[in-house]
């Protein structure tokens, strides 16, 4: 018994050892991202982002605010400046030691380190001022949850759209770029 046990803990170990991140696709009118979410160092923001993907919450979103040398963020407004609504507000977890480099996905939100909801933006470059220092409210920090694996280039294409002010919105594309899907791999 105490060998089937012992075994069997093994097993799990080696497993958990082994285990993979979440991969999702998001397709774009501009094309094709392949996203690596960091579940083992944002577990809840994972969680979040994959409760949106799941109930398709991100079709139909548009990339909003692109700035050529910092970041492209989206997941949260339809075309014309819409906002969509959203679920309650997650905990931060800059904590998780991920920098905010090029390539990497990371949680939108106010001045409130506790605010992101939906919106996520894709550094373009490396943005250390975005990283954890503290946790007080100016260091808290901007949360990684995942990184571009394979679709850069579209990243790429996206960050040099021509982009103007709407209304209150600066750096909008003048061209929706739009999400049309984020699904699990």
């Amino acid at each position: 018994m105490k060998r089937m046990i012992c075994a069997a803990a093994m097993v799990l170990a080696a497993t958990a050892a082994f285990a993979v991140n979440t991969t999702v696709v998001m397709r774009t009118n501009m094309g094709d991202v392949v996203i690596e979410l960091f579940d083992d160092r944002a577990p809840a923001t994972v969680r979040n982002f994959l409760a949106y993907a799941d109930r398709g919450f991100y079709s139909g979103t548009v990339f909003h605010r692109v700035i050529g040398n910092f970041m492209i963020q989206g997941g949260g407004m339809m075309p014309g400046l819409v906002q969509k609504a959203t679920a309650a507000p997650i905990a931060n977890e800059a904590h998780n030691g991920i920098a905010n480099n090029r390539g990497t996905l990371a949680m939108a939100r106010t001045m409130d380190p506790h605010s992101a909801t939906a919106q996520f933006f894709i550094n373009v470059e490396n943005n250390d001022f975005l990283n954890f220092r503290d946790r007080s409210v100016q260091g808290y920090g901007y949360c990684v949850f995942g990184r571009v694996l394979r679709g850069m280039e579209v990243v790429d294409r996206i960050r040099r759209v021509p982009t103007h002010t709407a209304g209150p919105y600066q750096d909008v594309p003048v061209r929706d770029v739009v999400i049309l899907s984020i699904t699990r791999q």
